[in-house]
């Protein structure tokens, strides 16, 4: 059964040992998110602090720092199964795609999936207008010592298209500017940044609705790589296997997950840009201040048993890394409809997500590894990818002494390595302007006279299978495996 909202996740947490509550006084500036993230390098518990300094709301971090709350939270227990499905559930938005393809079970899923509107709502249970509203009384964390200031750090963003009405959610950091006011960390190519370009070009505010703690299903949908005219919240209940309740909101025409912690409601100015940052980012470096737009917060609703939900970002891993992941599982069917040689992906929480790909192919020609990369690169996906290495099917991504090894023994540099010159993650330090620099794509494949190689390409070494089952027999017997 879905969870209905975070406190019932929270208990399922509590049912698998895999949340720790924290009773000792512990600060929202600094403290708690040094205790978070070394709990996190570790893949501890969710954690849950109770006793913050000046504030009565208690906050949960790390809530999906491992690959078991993951999948908790998306209540499965087979990410490459649902990858399957979400495949299949993507395939029907697709224009002109083949629908008799789609399994009926598919097709009752995304039916009984439509978000419902109710009028009663956990998240507008306190409401809080004009001078009442004051961002301080949340216990928002800062994170690290030289960031620009407190930031929401997990907030689920709601924007419409001013000329179509189409619905986006995103996840964008919010700086707290003052009781009222943060900022919007818009990147130019997402959704809610796109449907404030058109607000400007019209001339007119855009509103915005922020929910902090939905259910965990859209909290993940919130950060997935989804086509552009895919509804979120549609896939959040596709995911979770039951429509998810909106709620209309109180001063704008906005609809918002009814279970959700907090809900901020208000508008993002036309022409209005404020500096941002620092922020000490997922790269392990801070990210440097830029003028962003200004959100206005209009109104404030929360539940009576509201918990603050953050996330803290640092030098890998922390928990955005398993966020990641999931992701890579979810949309690797994806990857191979559009590239059926593709075998498996892995994008190593050590290369930060954009920076580096390792993945294996069904090579049929010479040319091939070469041509799939820079067919990636121009796939919204994985466009941002610095370096992509393309190795034989019989490697192992997911096996990083492997992959170090096949890099070391099958390249040869001159021959093999490729760079042209593109857009990248506007987080890369090393680029010489933000968003724009060079990248890498590695041709790690076996390699034949066809492309370049003037002798016989050496076997690797195998032992004898017979050998290896005596083996096997014998240490299973000495207890040594």
């Amino acid at each position: 059964m879905p969870y209905k909202d975070l406190q019932e996740f929270i208990k399922c947490l509590e049912n698998h040992d895999q949340i720790k509550r924290i009773n000792e006084p512990v600060s929202h500036l600094l403290e708690i998110a040094e205790f978070t993230q070394r709990v996190s390098r570790r893949q501890g518990p969710a954690l849950i602090f109770k006793n913050i300094p000046g504030h009565h709301l208690p906050v949960i971090t790390n809530t999906f720092g491992s690959p078991q709350r993951i999948a908790l939270a998306l209540d499965t227990s087979d990410l490459d199964q649902l990858g399957e499905d979400v495949a299949k559930f993507i395939e029907t938005k697709t224009p002109n795609s083949p629908s008799q393809k789609i399994p009926e079970s598919i097709r009752q899923r995304i039916a009984n999936s439509t978000p419902t509107t109710v009028t009663n709502a956990p998240c507008q249970e306190l409401t809080f207008y004009d001078d009442e509203i004051d961002l301080y009384a949340i216990p928002i964390l800062k994170c690290w010592p030289e960031d620009g200031g407190q930031a929401i750090t997990l907030p689920v963003v709601l924007t419409k298209n001013p000329e179509s009405g189409e619905r986006n959610v995103g996840m964008y950091r919010m700086q707290i500017y003052d009781k009222k006011t943060t900022g919007m960390h818009w990147r130019p190519n997402t959704g809610g940044a796109k449907h404030f370009q058109i607000a400007e070009r019209l001339g007119k505010d855009l509103e915005v609705a922020v929910a902090i703690g939905p259910e965990p299903a859209l909290t993940y949908a919130a950060t997935a790589p989804l086509p552009y005219d895919i509804d979120e919240i549609l896939f959040a209940s596709f995911l979770r296997r039951a429509p998810i309740e909106l709620v209309k909101c109180k001063t704008i025409n906005m609809e918002v997950p009814a279970s959700s912690q907090i809900i901020l409601e208000g508008y993002v100015r036309c022409g209005s840009r404020r500096l941002e940052g620092p922020f000490g980012n997922h790269t392990g470096y801070y990210s440097p201040a830029e003028e962003y737009p200004v959100f206005h917060v209009t109104c404030l609703t929360m539940r009576k048993d509201a918990i603050y939900p953050a996330t803290v970002v640092g030098q890998p891993p922390q928990e955005d890394c398993f966020w990641a992941k999931a992701t890579e599982r979810l949309f690797l069917p994806i990857l191979k409809k559009t590239f059926p040689e593709v075998v498996d992906i892995n994008m190593p929480i050590e290369g930060i997500f954009n920076n580096m790909a390792f993945i294996s192919i069904r090579k049929k020609y010479p040319g091939h590894a070469k041509e799939v990369i820079n067919a990636l690169w121009n796939t919204e996906w994985m466009m941002l990818r610095k370096i992509i290495c393309i190795f034989d099917e019989d490697v192992n991504v997911q096996c990083l002494s492997e992959v170090i090894w096949r890099l070391g023994n099958n390249i040869d540099p001159k021959r093999d390595i490729i760079f042209v010159d593109g857009p990248v993650d506007s987080l890369n330090p090393a680029s010489p302007v933000p968003s724009y620099g060079s990248k890498m794509g590695i041709d790690c494949t076996r390699k034949d006279r066809k492309e370049g190689l003037k002798r016989t390409w050496p076997p690797t070494m195998k032992m004898e299978q017979e050998v290896e089952k005596k083996v096997d027999r014998l240490l299973s017997r000495l207890g040594l495996i």
